[in-house]
């Protein structure tokens, strides 16, 4: 058996939270677990006992948490986790006070700004009685059009102490994204940019914001942040004003939270949008406070004084998660624009500068690092950086190498899979594993995840479809939904009372899992079924090549596989640089993994969250519209693929 790529050292085993957690839940309900494995296990069978031990464990403040921890259903979907709780997540993001900075904020070369504590708590206090003045209730919802900045989180957090719902979308979507989505939850209060930096240029949103109001009938009242102007004229937005005087006059006091049920909603997050209208997906503050707590305290080690960061805009669920670091003690580290502005080596400045103890990423961010030659091992003081983390998709074999060469050598490396769906994973990491090259750790605590086949049925080896077999707290709902029609047919369509996520995965020797893509995007050539990942793993091994997204076409009676590639710059797709793609694929997959066509495009599309976009590929292609190209970051790509005679033969 080959060897793993990271091993923990035994102190580092020895104080890790889930050491702690696992022994306090040993002793608590007189259980053996000898190993995380164990623990993984109690934490399905036994969940009413797993998330009380949650709860002890992070010291959550509730105002009551009732006596019934679940209350079951036959239908998945229905149950009920603390029926009986009231409490307030701002409360449990906002419980650590005093001078330690709380939020650090980058804005390109542009902007730097830090809050400590109390700043923040102050800040966030004062917001409070001003959306009280405006009528704010727990009823009602607050979109934010808003870059990654320290208003969003004091946003979010004076929304969530009043119990109202906050959701937010970045400012690069353009006007129809937004009102896809935020026609769909009607808001009260808009939060808003005059406009934000990238690639070093000023970028002004007042006339998008403009056009969204006048689209947007439910908004009463629009506060405008400064971040790109020190003082901007939003006299032609109506009913504006600038955030430092919507809150004139408000002294900073104790916050009088408002105490709402476990699943009352706080934030409404979209799917993609890529195959239709995006989803409003609901989402209680109750399971993402018990969802962030196993993944923050445990699976990723965060501490109380460790500064964490995760690359996001406000668009992604990631946001959402790295922000819930607050409710453990840590400091968030935000940045904004470009990752690659003025050069790579920008977020790793950040790192060594503020002491960064986790990084979190994309692992197109890792690739684009691999390809552009970068090794911050060599070039950046990292002496502070405890984890990587990479969501969003699949991170190849080759990019665990490129870590562990080029950025540091001692590195928790966490690749981890979930989705907007469920505000967090199914599966991550664990600080007291070793890393396996290529392989995702474990399921994430309290995750009852499976491989199914195609008839539902349990597979230890081999490929199938990921599954959840037991409820979770972050089970979502959709927004107008009351019956859980929609709910129903996008995850307990193919298996009833079973979640189905659609990925394409398999087990490892190690109890670990490799994602090999989605499976709706699954490749199926002559009915054998290939995860687009696997092409990605070798195409993308190849210096002459950039990036690549992979197909099936409809052909003949059965499907067969198109490959497009972005090529570096200088290289041409002939025959040699075909034979040569193919020859890599073959020999390191199968003949049957071996592209029908390959093709060449100067870019990928993909969504706002950076995430390729098969599916639109493949409905382009096949002459199907595209329903919703607003969800994508760079929808004019498109017409790169549609009508390619290459593909007529």
């Amino acid at each position: 058996m080959p060897h793993p790529i990271w091993s923990p050292n035994p102190t580092r085993v020895a104080t890790a939270n889930i050491t702690r957690f696992r022994k306090e839940v040993s002793d608590q309900w007189s259980v053996a677990l000898t190993d995380n494995d164990a623990l993984w296990r109690f934490s399905i069978e036994e969940r009413e006992k797993f998330w009380e031990s949650v709860c002890k464990f992070a010291s959550l403040s509730a105002k009551t948490w009732g006596g019934t921890v679940l209350k079951q259903d036959e239908k998945l979907s229905n149950e009920q986790w603390f029926p009986s709780a009231r409490l307030n997540f701002a409360e449990n993001l906002l419980r650590y006070r005093g001078n330690q900075d709380a939020l650090v904020f980058r804005g390109e070369d542009k902007v730097e700004r830090r809050l400590s504590r109390d700043e923040l708590y102050r800040s966030v206090s004062c917001l409070v009685q001003a959306f009280r003045k405006a009528g704010l209730t727990k009823k009602d919802r607050v979109g934010a059009y808003i870059s990654n900045i320290p208003e969003a989180v004091i946003g979010m957090l004076a929304c969530a102490s009043l119990g109202a719902t906050w959701s937010s979308c970045s400012p690069d979507f353009g006007v129809d994204g937004v009102i896809e989505r935020f026609g769909q939850i009607k808001p009260k209060i808009l939060i808003t940019i005059d406009g934000y930096f990238y690639n070093g240029k000023r970028i002004d949103i007042r006339s998008k914001i403009r056009d969204i109001i006048k689209r947007l009938p439910s908004v009463q009242k629009v506060i405008v942040v400064p971040y790109s102007e020190i003082a901007p004229d939003i006299s032609s937005i109506k009913n504006a004003k600038i955030f430092s005087d919507f809150v004139r006059g408000c002294l900073a006091k104790d916050i009088d939270y408002e105490y709402v049920p476990f699943n009352h909603p706080l934030y409404i997050l979209y799917s993609s949008g890529t195959t239709g209208k995006p989803k409003c997906i609901v989402h209680g503050g109750g399971g993402i406070l018990l969802k962030h707590t196993v993944e923050h305290t445990l699976s990723t080690d965060v501490k109380e004084g460790d500064r964490i960061f995760w690359f996001t805009t406000c668009g992604w669920m990631m946001w959402n998660w790295i922000v819930s670091g607050l409710a453990f003690g840590a400091t968030i580290l935000l940045y904004d624009g470009s990752p690659f502005y003025p050069n790579g080596n920008i977020i790793y400045d950040f790192a060594e500068a503020e002491r960064m103890t986790l990084l979190g990423t994309s692992a197109k961010f890792i690739d684009a690092c691999k390809k552009a030659a970068l090794s911050p091992k060599n070039t950046h003081d990292l002496a502070t950086l405890k984890c990587l983390g990479s969501t969003g998709s699949t991170l190849a074999p080759e990019a665990f190498d490129y870590i562990y060469e080029h950025i540091k050598t001692d590195l928790h490396l966490q690749s981890m899979s979930g989705g907007t769906d469920i505000a967090g994973c199914f599966c991550g990491g664990d600080p007291t594993r070793p890393v396996w090259r290529g392989e995702i750790q474990t399921p994430t605590l309290g995750m009852a995840i499976d491989v199914y086949d195609q008839n539902g049925q349990s597979m230890p080896s081999g490929k199938g479809e990921l599954v959840c077999t037991k409820s979770f707290p972050t089970v979502p709902k959709f927004l107008n939904d009351s019956d859980n029609v929609k709910l129903t047919a996008a995850y307990f369509k193919r298996f009833p009372k079973v979640w189905t996520h659609g990925d394409f995965v398999e087990w490892t020797d190690t109890h670990g899992l490799i994602i090999h893509g989605r499976s709706d995007a699954t490749l199926n050539p002559g009915g054998v079924r290939i995860g687009t990942a696997e092409i990605y793993r070798q195409v993308e091994k190849l210096d002459e090549v950039l990036e690549s997204i992979v197909i099936g076409q409809d052909w003949k009676n059965d499907v067969r596989i198109v490959l497009f590639v972005v090529l570096r710059e200088g290289n041409n797709l002939d025959d040699k640089l075909i034979t040569k793609i193919k020859h890599q694929i073959r020999i390191n997959c199968t003949p049957r993994h071996i592209p029908a066509r390959i093709l060449r495009v100067s870019d990928i599309p993909r969504t706002k969250s950076g995430k390729i976009t098969e599916l639109s590929v493949r409905d382009i292609i096949h002459g199907r519209e595209i329903s919703n190209k607003e969800a994508l970051a760079n929808p004019d790509v498109l017409n790169e693929f549609q009508n390619r005679k290459e593909l007529e033969i």
